[in-house]
């Protein structure tokens, strides 16, 4: 029997300001070790096949269900792995994830098979991962006989910032590695008196968000308790189109999508207070060091801590000072004599929270929001296909920016009606179009784009090219761009991607 990893890349992660940014949210991030998050949820199943060979498991590459502007750095994380998606999916707006892990059903189906679904979001951790393999090995066998399963995460602390699922029964099967129990209830975030009384019952777990159970029973539990959920996908999933590597979902029929998650829209209704459900849906524990990285004060407890409790990440010191988080990213961060506190530089944007507060973050990105700021939504360095730019001065009719286009890559061949362009090769070399000219430029040789002409930058070398670029002009907004011809099918109205 196969196995399909589902993994959704929806969220925005903004909890984790100023580090994460809606268009660079924290799964994209190496926040916990030398991979990304999504890297390692990527990679989480690697050796499942040869740990539990009596399982028969056949492991497939995962599908990803991700938000559109998000498509190249998911294409990008699986690349510098060298691995290959069996599908990248791309929502054109968040729908939670009922209808994510819908239309991931109906892709894995589409040649006519019905792998069982793992489904985990791309940025949890897991400090135990061959621990983690060993309940979906038996998530796997349980799913295979008909099951409809979650895995709850065993608490170690009242914690108020997750929802919990009440288990019932003991669940028994031949086989089975660990437990499993009948899935009783789906409990919402708790205040801290019930948190704590929850966890002295040991009844009660995490909800880690990670379900697992074969494509065509999720297709026809979406279509028994949300047909118009179900009905919706089906139609954008119809009427979608391939485009390079990506799959698009039709955007009007998506958009009229109903939201929902799939804890609402479907695991709630199977389960069972007292009585065994049809099917059964069952929930198996999970003691693997899990953390969802929902918060600054989440990091600091799942990174190694030195005999003071602090965490340091980048050029940082501390003096007299313990249970501290500091990360720098663009200059020297010290702090003294100071306790539990979560202290974030980056280039564009300072934090300083008491973890305690770690969980109102949010204040700040709301008010981002409201001010429109661009802090919210990127970091200093933007990411593109192509490779990665950012702002190095900006003046009145002027701004200079870092290029960096990785090997082999190109950009648009575009134009724009507002500004002029001078470039300046710092390391690699040039091939530039420029109307009907092409030519090549390398170190510290220049050229100069006049307004409204054709033009394209490309990287025909080994090697990453590096290039100063200085606009000057009227209006100098990433949206003044014309295309005619992209290697990645983009078109104008994806402005903020060069």
């Amino acid at each position: 029997m196969l196995l399909q990893p589902v993994i959704l890349s929806g969220g925005s992660g903004t909890r984790l300001w100023p580090l994460s940014r809606e268009a660079y949210p924290k799964q994209f991030l190496p926040l916990t070790g030398e991979h990304t998050m999504l890297q390692e949820t990527i990679r989480r199943l690697d050796g499942l096949e040869a740990e539990y060979p009596r399982q028969a498991i056949g492991l497939l590459e995962p599908l990803v269900v991700c938000n559109e502007a998000h498509r190249f750095l998911v294409a990008e994380q699986f690349r510098v792995l060298g691995r290959t998606p069996a599908a990248i999916l791309l929502e054109p707006r968040g729908r939670n994830t009922a209808p994510a892990l819908t239309i991931a059903a109906l892709a894995a189906t589409r040649q006519g098979q019905d792998p069982v679904l793992l489904v985990m979001p791309a940025d949890h951790t897991m400090r135990n991962e061959a621990g983690f393999r060993r309940v979906v090995a038996d998530g796997f066998q349980l799913a295979g006989q008909g099951a409809v399963i979650t895995f709850g995460v065993v608490p170690d602390k009242p914690e108020t910032g997750y929802g919990y699922i009440r288990q019932g029964e003991p669940f028994s099967a031949e086989g089975l590695q660990g437990s499993a129990f009948q899935l009783r209830a789906f409990v919402e975030k708790p205040d801290a008196e019930t948190a704590a009384n929850y966890l002295a019952t040991g009844e009660y777990l995490w909800n880690s968000g990670i379900f697992m159970m074969k494509a065509s029973l999720w297709l026809r539990l979406i279509q028994r308790f949300r047909p118009d959920i179900a009905e919706a996908a089906a139609k954008a999933w119809e009427n979608g189109r391939a485009e390079g590597d990506f799959l698009r979902l039709d955007e009007a029929a998506f958009r009229a999508c109903p939201s929902d998650s799939i804890d609402y829209a479907v695991m709630e209704r199977l389960s069972g207070e007292e009585t065994p459900t049809d099917p059964p849906a069952l929930v198996l524990p999970l003691d693997v060091g899990w953390s969802d990285v929902g918060a600054w004060s989440a990091l600091w407890e799942v990174r190694e801590q030195d005999e003071e409790g602090n965490v340091l990440d980048g050029d940082a010191f501390v003096h007299k000072a313990k249970n501290n988080l500091l990360v720098a990213q663009h200059r020297m961060v010290a702090a003294i004599g100071v306790e539990n506190l979560m202290v974030i530089e980056t280039p564009d944007a300072v934090l300083v929270v008491d973890k305690d507060h770690a969980q109102d973050v949010k204040a700040v990105t709301q008010y981002l929001k409201h001010k429109g700021r661009r802090e919210l939504r990127h970091h200093q360095r933007s990411h593109r296909p192509w490779g990665d730019f950012e702002s190095i001065g900006r003046g009145e009719r002027y701004q200079v920016k870092r290029l960096r286009v990785k090997p082999g890559e190109s950009l648009s061949l575009q134009m724009h009606h507002h500004r002029a362009e001078h470039w300046i090769v710092v390391s690699g070399t040039a091939r530039v179009t420029k109307e009907d000219q092409v030519f090549l430029l390398t170190e510290n040789q220049s050229t100069y784009i006049p307004l409204g002409a054709k033009h394209r930058l490309e990287n025909p070398g080994t090697i990453p090219l590096e290039i100063i670029e200085v606009q000057s002009g009227a209006y100098l907004g990433e949206d003044d761009i014309v295309r005619f011809e992209d290697v990645y099918h983009r078109d104008t109205a994806e402005a903020e991607n060069d």
